[in-house]
């Protein structure tokens, strides 16, 4: 901790991967910065499994006039990360090595309010399995992603 307030970075937590992203939900540590710039937020974490919603809007559009692909993998890929922090020790910490997505229908921001759900499939000592995907309200399945991760020891 640094005067008395918990480090907004999984790189600097003192406290295990479930705790922190457990506080992340509930607001006690700020959002992961990328989410601020995004407009998603972490809802939901337990061992393994964490929620995010997100409200897509116009500043996130492409040149078609749809939710931008970058803007999709990039919450699938947070909730597959913080799943696998949340399994993680604080001298543990991690770096994705590849992520695939399956882009199933249009997002705009008429889609309204997304849920992304993240998943450990598999994790051994050094490499981790993920996937996530991501519904809109009614439940419709919207993207669909997969990730391997290293896992490694933390710098200190």
């Amino acid at each position: 901790m640094l005067n008395g307030a918990m480090s907004t970075s999984a790189l600097d937590r003192e406290i295990a991967g479930l705790d922190f992203v457990r506080r992340l939900a509930s607001g006690e540590i700020a959002s992961v910065p990328i989410a601020e710039t995004l407009n998603f937020k972490v809802t939901e974490a337990e061992f393994g499994r964490v929620a995010l919603i997100g409200a897509p809007d116009h500043h996130v559009y492409n040149l078609i006039g749809t939710v931008h692909g970058g803007w999709t993998a990039t919450i699938l890929d947070t909730a597959m990360g913080l799943a696998l922090l949340s399994q993680l020790e604080p001298e543990r910490t991690f770096t994705t090595i590849d992520i695939r997505v399956n882009y199933l229908r249009m997002i705009t921001k008429e889609t309204g309010e997304v849920r992304a759900e993240g998943r450990i499939v598999n994790a051994g000592r050094r490499v981790a399995y993920c996937e996530s995907e991501l519904h809109d309200r009614a439940g419709k399945l919207l993207a669909h992603a997969t990730s391997s991760c290293l896992i490694f020891p933390r710098s200190t």
